[in-house]
């Protein structure tokens, strides 16, 4: 469950730092191990999901536990693998797979698995999305399959609304590409044990993370173009604010300037509310 939730449920809980560096040299031994398979193309979502491309003819759930003992016997970690036909119909699976096993999902029973469920259930399609597709009388997987397409591309746009009748059908055929993941932002956050309740100890907390984070990523040649700030309150009361910079930068004394012209966006009183969370995210370049 989210952490937001788990936190409201069990309000004594204590909550422990994230690793950074673990995650991502985990990350990228398992993505070492899944291009090490011979005729694989990877492509890489973030530091647990990817999509793997391949030609077998052993059949794909053989060759998909292949690539979870591989991943096993090389990290220690299971996964869980999704297959399909296009990159909807694989990732969609996984839901089904987890947690550790194997599932598929192809054209032919897209309807017959999907079609009853929300639009919410297709990969990329959120709440916003759903309401207006409910002012159109589409509320399933299968009212999206069959919609009208020139009814959604007046109410969505000419790119966007045919693109969801085709995720309604199970996604199209577009190719696994085996390009590196390139993060498009970082972020870094603090639950505290003891609320904060001074306006200045929440300033020193967002310049420290802004500096943290800044530095992490300039260390790698990446430049910042926009810095947000999240903070949440006692009562998980959670807002986020975002700033887009003078220009791209690497330089850390102005991303934390940045950092705190957002955070005087809050309209902060002192003393304030109780502060259990600060957050701080970059987009880069």
């Amino acid at each position: 469950m989210p952490l937001a939730s788990a936190a409201r449920r069990c309000p004594d809980a204590v909550f422990l730092p994230s690793d950074r560096p673990a995650y991502e040299a985990a990350s990228a031994r398992v993505m070492s191990t899944l291009r090490s398979f011979p005729q694989v193309v990877v492509e890489e979502w973030g530091w647990d999901e990817a999509f793997v491309g391949v030609h077998t003819n052993g059949g794909p759930e053989r060759m998909a536990a292949e690539l979870q003992a591989g991943v096993r016997a090389e990290t220690g970690l299971s996964c869980a693998i999704g297959i399909g036909e296009t990159k909807l119909q694989a990732k969609t699976a996984t839901s089904f797979a987890k947690p550790g096993g194997i599932a598929r999902l192809t054209r032919g029973r897209w309807i017959d698995v999907m079609g009853d469920r929300p639009v919410t259930a297709v990969w990329g399609i959120g709440d916003r999305t759903a309401l207006r597709l409910a002012d159109l009388g589409v509320r399933t997987v299968v009212d999206l399959a069959r919609a009208d397409e020139e009814q959604l591309a007046r109410a969505f746009g000419p790119r966007i609304g045919p693109h969801l009748k085709v995720l309604g059908l199970g996604g199209d055929d577009e190719p696994v590409v085996g390009e590196p993941y390139v993060a498009k932002g970082r972020s870094k956050e603090e639950t505290f044990v003891r609320d904060l309740t001074d306006l200045g100890q929440v300033e020193r907390h967002v310049a420290r993370l802004a500096t943290e984070v800044t530095e992490a990523v300039a260390a790698g040649g990446r430049r910042v173009t926009h810095v947000a700030v999240k903070l949440r309150t006692a009562t998980f009361l959670t807002r986020t604010k975002i700033r887009k910079l003078p220009a791209p930068t690497s330089d850390v004394a102005e991303v934390v300037a940045g950092a705190l012209i957002v955070l005087e966006r809050f309209d902060l009183r002192d003393p304030i509310r109780p502060i259990r969370l600060i957050g701080v995210r970059v987009v880069l370049e």
